[in-house]
């Protein structure tokens, strides 16, 4: 699943070509997406002007001059922009026509992408209502996170995982900076010390700023807005290494199931 890196780096590239221009148009080719996508969109969205796109947590913010259209990439989405007239692909759901003869096109093979149409704040929308903060803003302290976690008998990695305590950082990131932060996922997350929670939160923020940098994580479906997959795969320490040996120390990596999800970590340099 595209996590914040992924969904940053799709903002980024999109942004450009989206700020600025008029919608003529939405071609809407499956509407059955996670949620239907409101056909009203079809009337509604021609003749607005895309005023900015921004990211909030794993989802994107295109604010038009009378609503906001929050998307969400799912678990194998991609939005890139292309000519209209290219050429369609298998699971090509959507278009955005712009004005420039340009379009924003979402190809999701598994549908469990999104799209919804908000003409208040979208930050009060349900989806994003109960988020907590963004982790590379100033709302992620060390001060913050001893507070949420005191008393928290929830393993670490799945507390760091939950979206009502710090946005964006999913399997891959949170397997990464648990790493580096020398903690073991099994830890409960209230008996993690205060110096090593500091040391948490500097590792979340410097995985996720390099995998920004590098464009993001592909290991399988994700693409870049161009078409590129993302390169800090090439970076990752820890995450689908099992058996392979610590870049670190030189012991075997372990996996284990958690949460149903696949956690990795090195025996030795994380405690």
């Amino acid at each position: 699943m595209p996590e914040l890196p992924e969904v940053e780096t799709t903002r980024r590239g999109i942004r450009p070509a989206l700020r600025g221009r008029a919608v003529t148009g939405l071609v809407l080719r499956e509407p059955r997406l996670r949620w239907p996508v409101d056909r009203r969109l079809e009337r509604e969205l021609p003749g607005q002007r895309v005023v900015d796109v921004r990211r909030r947590a794993k989802y994107l913010l295109i604010e038009l001059e009378r609503g906001t259209l929050i998307a969400h990439l799912g678990m194998s989405g991609s939005l890139r922009v292309l000519p209209a007239d290219a050429p369609l692909l298998a699971h090509d759901h959507y278009d955005l026509l712009l004005d420039s003869g340009r379009c924003l096109r979402f190809n999701d093979p598994r549908r469990f992408g999104s799209l919804h149409w908000v003409t208040s704040d979208p930050d009060e929308h349900p989806l994003l209502a109960g988020l907590g903060p963004e982790p590379l803003d100033r709302g992620l302290t060390v001060d913050y996170l001893a507070a949420k976690a005191r008393g928290r008998r929830v393993a670490i990695k799945q507390f760091l995982m939950d979206q009502r305590i710090v946005v964006g950082v999913g399997n891959i990131y949170a397997s990464e900076a648990l790493f580096r932060a020398g903690i073991n996922p099994k830890r409960a997350a209230g008996r993690v010390a205060r110096e090593r929670l500091e040391r948490l939160v500097a590792a979340v923020q410097a995985v996720l700023g390099e995998a920004i940098r590098q464009g993001g994580t592909t290991l399988r479906d994700y693409v870049s807005p161009d078409g590129t997959p993302g390169y800090f795969r090439q970076k990752l320490y820890v995450y689908e290494r099992a058996g392979e040996p610590c870049r670190r120390c030189g012991t075997p990596i372990r996996q284990f199931t958690q949460g149903q999800r696949s956690t990795y970590f090195c025996p030795a340099c994380q405690r």
